[in-house]
């Protein structure tokens, strides 16, 4: 195993000396999964990222590592059966990121009555699951009575409640997984990994065969020389592929989902929940995050501008209406502190319905003639067998003898635990004992560091400052934003308030309020002088502004939504 650093600054240099058996476009869980796969075979492996790790799809998700209940009624039974086999392997992998999380189903009824026709419905979908190989979580689905599920529910209507069904999934920070995973194939297995990189070209040899990349960074040309090219760049593989073939048809159809977040105390759900729309044949989630509940997704075409898709009127009213059909207690525009907007990249398909709700999350593998291989589709759950059918379409398709025989042949990242994993559980075991800032900041470490929380916490320790919230009224730390600086290569204010901490999701105009001092903390790192922190502060309040004022939202002050 080769060991290496996670420093940007070292990377752009390897991007330039080195001779790579395989370089990966796309920063977000596909490509990181696939820098890990190819790493950890052993291949000499580059992973670029234009903006940041987790940037786009990958930060936006549901934040789930589940099967997809609702695919099994779109017969999607083999999807199913791998979600769950790989909700199982991160479960053992990543303890310290990937959580068992209960699931309610709560059923209602106008008349005090449900159909048998619903009822059989619901139980063999439930048994189906379990089947699946949703039983591997340890527990089995079960029938609950309308006085269990109002006790983890209290805001349903009663009058309405039958008795309801609860299973059993898990959840994820999805950046913090992302980062995760990026950390692992560099620090544990020498991958070189770099953001804030962008690909303008692919290099051909005489026969037309790619033989590297054209790379931008910091305001110079880097050539980068590689045996094979991976695009992993999810909604913009198309933009890559035209660098390959430039007429190329497009292959992907994004699809916008939304969430929004409100106070916790709105809905006052101990465990998730599985709601329906009004009106529509699809249902959204709710889930508690620790002083707050998200509520998503939407699932629509888009035909916008990729890079920063926002949140419109329409999808905040139809989570507004789904999640108020449900409850006792109305939720309104004024509740929303957070929101975000994500693309999945799904594989179009031309015989599919109108509706992207109706289309597969199933990955495909392609390759180009000139050696390029894309991997396209999928879901968060299912990165880590996305990244092995990749690699090992590399492998056997597109390397040579020479580097078959230096790799190994079958993915290794089945039973591979992530970096943090290692010292987790006896972390957890002594939280309360282990730091003078007390055991619920040393779970809330262990639980998006792993071991690593150590670090953070001599950080915190080592001075008051580093100790104190970073955005008041948010549980990170200020410690928690020069470790991200310095360890995980974020670049940006952006960077530090959107994905190495959730602030921006958790508390959208808290976070901006608080943009200033934390561009002051992280500016000495980042060597930042005076104009380059009032750059980096617009830049966070205008983002902001944009997401706030297109779906015309009003502002919301954490202190007020949260009642303190």
């Amino acid at each position: 195993m080769t060991t290496g650093a996670f420093d940007r600054s070292e990377s752009l240099s390897s991007l330039e000396t080195t001779q790579f058996d395989v370089v990966i476009i796309g920063g977000g869980i596909t490509g990181v999964g696939c820098a890990l796969d190819a790493a950890s075979r052993g291949l000499r492996t580059a992973l670029i990222e234009r903006d940041d790790f987790s940037s786009g799809t990958s930060s936006k998700s549901s934040k789930l590592v589940h099967g997809g209940l609702r695919y099994l009624q779109q017969g999607e039974i083999r999807l199913v059966y791998e979600a769950l086999h790989e909700r199982q392997r991160l479960r053992h992998n990543a303890p310290h990121l990937v959580k068992v999380l209960p699931f309610l189903i709560p059923i209602f009824s106008s008349k005090g009555v449900v159909s048998k026709k619903l009822a059989r419905a619901m139980g063999s979908a439930m048994w189906m699951y379990d089947f699946t190989g949703g039983a591997r979580i340890g527990k089995l689905h079960k029938r609950v009575s309308k006085e269990e599920a109002l006790a983890h529910f209290p805001t349903l209507p009663a009058n309405r409640l039958m008795p309801s069904y609860l299973y059993y999934d898990a959840r994820a920070d999805d950046s913090r997984l992302c980062i995760t995973v990026a950390r692992t194939a560099a620090l544990e297995f020498g991958a070189t990994v770099v953001n804030g990189a962008a690909v303008t070209g692919l290099r051909k040899n005489a026969a037309g065969g790619v033989c590297g990349v054209t790379v931008q960074a910091d305001g110079r040309t880097i050539e980068v020389s590689a045996a094979s090219v991976v695009n992993a760049a999810g909604v913009w593989a198309d933009d890559v592929l035209s660098f390959d073939e430039p007429e190329h048809r497009r292959t992907i159809r994004p699809a916008k989902g939304i969430h929004i977040t409100v106070p916790w105390h709105k809905v006052r759900n101990d465990i998730a929940a599985v709601i329906p729309v009004p009106g529509d044949k699809r249902s959204v989630f709710v889930v508690p995050w620790g002083d707050f509940t998200f509520i998503g997704t939407t699932d629509t075409d888009y035909d916008g501008p990729v890079d920063e898709p926002q949140c419109t009127a329409e999808d905040i009213a139809y989570l507004l209406k789904a999640i108020n059909g449900s409850i006792t207690t109305e939720i309104t525009v004024d509740d929303i502190v957070g929101t975000w907007a994500g693309l999945r990249p799904l594989v179009a398909d031309p015989e599919a319905s109108g509706r992207t709700a109706d289309l597969s999350r199933r990955h495909k593998v392609s390759g180009s003639i000139s050696g390029v291989v894309t991997i396209t589709g999928g879901k968060l759950t299912t990165y880590r067998e996305m990244a092995a059918d990749t690699i090992d379409e590399i492998l056997t398709g597109v390397l040579d003898d020479d580097a078959r025989r230096r790799a190994s042949k079958r993915s290794r990242t089945k039973n591979l635990r992530l970096h943090g994993a290692e010292g987790y559980d006896e972390l957890i075991a002594a939280a309360d004992t282990t730091s003078p800032l007390g055991g619920e900041v040393v779970r809330h470490l262990a639980d998006r560091y792993g071991s690593d929380a150590r670090a953070v916490l001599t950080l915190a320790e080592s001075d008051p400052d580093f100790a104190a919230p970073l955005v008041p009224g948010l549980p990170y730390l200020r410690a928690e934003a020069v470790f991200g600086v310095r360890n995980e290569m974020a670049r940006t204010l952006d960077d530090v308030l959107s994905r190495r901490t959730r602030a921006r999701l958790l508390g959208r105009d808290d976070s901006a309020a608080a943009a200033r001092s934390v561009a002051e903390l992280i500016a000495t790192d980042l060597d930042w002088d005076a104009a380059e922190i009032d750059r980096q502060v617009a830049e966070y309040n205008r983002l902001i502004d944009e997401e706030r004022n297109v779906p015309q939202l009003p502002e919301v002050a954490l202190d007020v939504a949260l009642g303190h």
